[in-house]
């Protein structure tokens, strides 16, 4: 009821280009007809020329704007009791971790675990009848290392799945992490398969489950540029569209080729830091000083560290 707009038809979304967002890409095509109309890393956004953010959803990414449409799962708050003047930033961001005021400094270990893909279907369960067929639990088990989590923090992992109500009927989530046809070494050989597929695609200092769109340093990579525009370089979109064909072969939701956008794009470059290189630790102080600069994203990727992203003015379209 906050966010209607995650269960509207026909929107238009950017995409991380991870296996997570991928995954987001593909259903919200494959059910609500919606368009992908770039892609953000932390470091760098295309996105189609003469659009503009504010018509679009990120997905798999949660931006700190008032005006902009986001879902991502990341830990954001340090503290709770001492949350910065401009948290309202969030207002239209779809965030667990933020719905159940879970902060870094005292429930880090009980951040949420698994990956948007999963809260989504969860969400989207409540509204439309969607199919999750067991062949589907390898990539859906794969992404973000969900698999890996499982076994690493089953009692975090149960409370999570409680709290998206994975256990009723009209959930898609219960297919996933309630099948009662998967042994152990069923659900290994299932593991084996994808990682196989994933395999056949990867290439010297890519994987084949992501689109990389940014070098290490920040800089623009697999983009060519036209005059005033740019594409995805011919041999990465083969590559990427290869695994989402992969993931729309195991879960049965449609590859809409159309609605995937590859060129006419606008690149926009953003500045990427984190603590740890800045010899910071987070406390109140810290964050509250970060906070005040107005990042566009970030994460607490540990207890002490952060990684963020900040926007010269009027950056963002």
């Amino acid at each position: 009821k906050k966010y209607p707009w995650i269960v509207e038809k026909d929107r238009n979304c950017i995409l991380s280009p991870d296996s997570d967002g991928l995954l987001c890409g593909l259903v919200m095509s494959h059910l609500l007809n919606w368009k992908i109309k770039g892609f953000y890393d932390g470091k760098v956004l295309v996105l189609e020329s003469g659009l503009s953010v504010k018509d679009c959803v990120f997905l798999d990414m949660e931006i700190f704007r008032k005006d902009i449409k986001s879902f991502g799962h990341h830990m954001l708050l340090f503290r709770k009791n001492n949350k910065p003047d401009n948290w309202d930033n969030f207002q239209d961001c779809i965030q667990p971790n933020n719905m159940r005021e879970y902060d870094g400094a005292n429930d880090f270990r009980l951040k949420y675990p698994l990956a948007t893909i999963h809260m989504l279907l969860g969400i989207l369960g409540y509204k439309y009848n969607i199919k999750v067929s067991e062949e589907a639990i390898a990539p859906l088990l794969f992404t973000d290392g969900a698999f890996n989590v499982l076994f690493g923090y089953p009692e975090n992992v149960l409370n999570w799945l409680s709290f998206l109500r994975a256990d009723e009927e009209n959930s898609p989530l219960k297919t996933i992490f309630k099948s009662e046809k998967y042994s152990v070494y069923r659900l290994m050989q299932e593991m084996d398969k994808f990682f196989r597929e994933r395999d056949k695609i990867n290439i010297p200092k890519e994987r084949g489950d992501r689109l990389r769109i940014s070098s290490t340093d920040g800089k623009p990579y697999n983009l060519v540029k036209s005059g005033e525009v740019y594409s995805l370089n011919i041999d990465a979109v083969k590559r990427i569209k290869k695994f989402i064909e992969i993931l729309s072969g195991f879960t049965g939701w449609n590859f809409k080729e159309d609605n995937w956008l590859w060129s006419n794009l606008i690149l926009y470059n953003f500045t990427k830091d984190d603590f740890e290189s800045n010899k910071k630790r987070i406390n109140n102080a810290t964050f509250q000083e970060l906070m005040s600069k107005n990042p566009l994203s970030w994460a607490m990727t540990s207890g002490a560290n952060i990684e963020y992203t900040l926007e010269e003015p009027d950056k963002l379209p």
